[in-house]
């Protein structure tokens, strides 16, 4: 699919990237996930090809001189980790819930966390493993690598963004409870009620009504209601997911937002004050959406492109390739996703785009319009670090902290990786329950994971069968477990795969063949 990969090069371009915008700004919209998934929550459903701009006469022309950008270097093989950056730490508002956090309790008819009690109905899912990981706020924690890989990019954000008054640009929330509202969570984001997305065996609900947040993007709203037009926006999001070194149930995301008025946006172009951020009558284009001129749009494309790519190569260093391919996201449009050439291969690192307008309108935001973008930290850190997996990033063994433990966040860092022990695999068979729809793979992931903890180092169908006569289908997986600090035995790894193995007959309804 050369299509997909395709660079997106806009057809006009600025002399002087810092022209229009003496203090380009950011935003982490809910994208990506964590090493979880290197995209985002909202799966690819649609891909565009390469966005073409066109220009009219009036009043587009005006921006022809502004557009010029040179091509961006290559990226040289070397340890990430290493490569310096610019930008120290400075002190910003939040919101934030600070104060150690209650232990969560799974009853019989509710569940509490964080001091509060939910509930339970049918569509409570939720773990006591899951609920032990609430609280814990990894991204939060002096010197972890999380917190470090956080910290760098706010130190970016407010050293290359600063306001009027000589004050960081960006507000910075890196503290706000992960159960949220199903509305907060989908709805506020324009997530139709039939997405995939909202499957109960891709979440985890405390209730039909309350779960815990699958992106940070949940907050996204009530942050613009309140009257933020500059933010970023850090936290633990919880998935239902497959098992393996790249994804785990909890990850850390880091996204933000940036709105604009129409003085804003227009005020470093000639003539501005006859351009407008909107206009009627319009259509909804791949390029545009129905109620936003086009000058606005190729602005802020650019805006935003120009944001991330200067935080990319605060990251990963200056000799970096970057790409844009453009995707499809319920709550932006045009939507892309950046990609940067890492040791021979493209990586995919954020999701961005144009917030929709129905978002901000809602939000109290009616006019102004925005962009955001968002990344997974753990993602970002596996990269910069050679951190090899993700399991690493909760292990509290000294071997692995005291290595992030640096004077200066900016300071190189590459892990030195702990003795590795062997690995130990078992494998597990069973016929599916007669109603195949009450079973996913999910289930027993979870499962899995809720018995064996991190112990699990993967999980993976190995094989399928389909009785010829009976139609009933059977499937077989390899559980590899290790564990991080020590060897395990075999006798200790039979106690686990037992539990589970019966678990699964009784919770999931599955028939064992062992």
């Amino acid at each position: 699919e050369p299509d997909r990969f395709r660079p997106v090069r806009p057809s006009i371009r600025l002399a002087d990237p810092l022209s229009i915008f003496s203090a380009p700004v950011l935003h982490l919209v809910l994208l990506s996930g964590s090493t979880n998934s290197s995209a985002l929550f909202v799966p690819q459903t649609e891909l565009h090809g390469p966005i073409i701009m066109r220009l009219g006469n009036n009043p587009l022309s005006l921006l022809l001189p502004l557009l010029q950008s040179p091509p961006l270097p290559l990226l040289r093989r070397r340890c990430l980790s290493k490569l310096s950056a610019n930008g120290s730490a400075a002190s910003r508002r939040r919101l934030s819930t600070e104060g150690p956090a209650p232990q969560p309790v799974i009853g019989q008819d509710s569940v509490e966390v964080l001091g509060r009690s939910y509930p339970r109905d049918d569509f409570t899912n939720v773990t006591s493993k899951i609920l032990a990981k609430v609280g814990r706020n990894l991204h939060n924690q002096s010197h972890h690598p999380l917190w470090l890989i956080k910290e760098r990019i706010k130190a970016h954000f407010y050293s290359a963004y600063i306001g009027r008054w000589g004050n960081p640009l960006f507000s910075v929330h890196d503290n706000l409870s992960p159960v949220v509202t199903v509305e907060q969570n989908f709805d506020s984001l324009l997530i139709p009620p039939d997405h995939p997305s909202r499957k109960r065996g891709d979440n985890y609900y405390l209730n039909s009504k309350t779960m815990l947040r699958a992106h940070t993007s949940a907050h996204q709203s009530e942050l613009v209601r309140s009257g933020l037009d500059a933010f970023l926006l850090a936290g633990d999001v919880y998935r239902r997911d497959e098992i393996d070194a790249s994804h785990y149930p909890v990850f850390h995301q880091m996204e933000g937002v940036r709105l604009f008025s129409n003085h804003e946006l227009f005020s470093k172009v000639q003539s501005g004050d006859e351009l407008s951020l909107f206009e009627s009558g319009g259509r909804r284009t791949p390029q545009k959406q129905e109620t936003h001129s086009l000058e606005a749009v190729k602005l802020l494309e650019f805006n935003l492109k120009h944001t991330l790519t200067r935080l990319v190569t605060h990251l990963f260093g200056e000799d970096l390739e970057v790409r844009w391919v453009d995707c499809y996201f319920p709550f932006t449009h045009p939507s892309f996703e950046m990609e940067v050439r890492f040791q021979g291969d493209w990586m995919e690192v954020l999701g961005c785009g144009l917030m929709e307008q129905e978002l901000l309108n809602t939000a109290g935001a009616g006019n102004k319009v925005g962009w955001a973008f968002g990344l997974g930290l753990e993602r970002l850190a596996m990269v910069l670090y050679d951190i090899p997996d993700i399991r690493l990033f909760w292990s509290q063994d000294e071997r692995f902290l005291k290595q992030f433990r640096v004077q200066d966040i900016q300071q190189p860092v590459c892990f030195q990786p702990l003795s590795k022990y062997p690995p130990l695999h078992n494998d597990i068979s069973f016929w599916l329950p007669a109603s195949t729809e009450s079973f996913t793979e999910n289930d027993f992931y979870e499962l899995v994971r809720s018995i064996g903890g991190d112990l699990v180092e993967k999980v993976s169908l190995v094989d399928e069968f389909t009785h010829p006569k009976t139609g009933r289908r059977s499937q077989c997986y390899r559980i590899i477990y290790r564990h991080m600090e020590r060897t395990l035995t075999q006798e200790e790894v039979r106690l686990v795969h037992g539990q589970i193995e019966r678990a699964a007959e009784t919770e999931l309804g599955v028939q064992g063949r062992y």
